[in-house]
């Protein structure tokens, strides 16, 4: 990336630091029995907390998906979506639908070189689980 006088003026010396991964994205909850129930199903790793918890972590691979109980009165819209990479799409479309999850969308191939699908969780968070194509379509 260029060096660019307007990042040296966000931070007030040299080049601004590297941002080197996401370590976690936290979601709201209405429900944390339903939230965490209907993460496990879809294979996700439970790292700390659970259905009675008002905070539940999970591991995807070196990062991590948060659930934080929110109250019924907090609402929030949409906001965009989280895509995980996984090893078989197929393989986790027909999980999910084995553990009568319903998916948006049935997986396909991207022009941009993924195959994908998305499942909205029970509060209404877009996720999309993809995988990188070895070449575009």
């Amino acid at each position: 990336m260029p060096d660019c006088p307007e990042d040296r003026q966000h931070t007030g010396f040299g080049a601004a630091p590297a941002i080197n991964s996401i370590s976690a994205v936290t979601l709201a909850t209405h429900n944390m029995g339903h939230a965490v129930r209907f993460y496990r199903s879809l294979g996700f790793s439970l790292r700390y907390g659970g259905v009675d918890s008002a905070f539940t972590s999970f591991s995807v691979g070196s990062s991590y998906l948060n659930l934080i109980g929110q109250p019924e009165d907090r609402q929030w819209s949409w906001w965009g979506r989280i895509v995980f990479y996984v090893s078989d799409v197929d393989a986790l479309y027909e999980s999910a639908v084995a553990n009568s999850l319903d998916p948006d969308s049935t997986p396909r191939d991207a022009e941009w070189g993924e195959r994908y699908f998305h499942l909205t969780d029970p509060d209404g968070h877009q996720l999309s689980f993809a995988k990188r194509l070895t070449s575009p379509t």
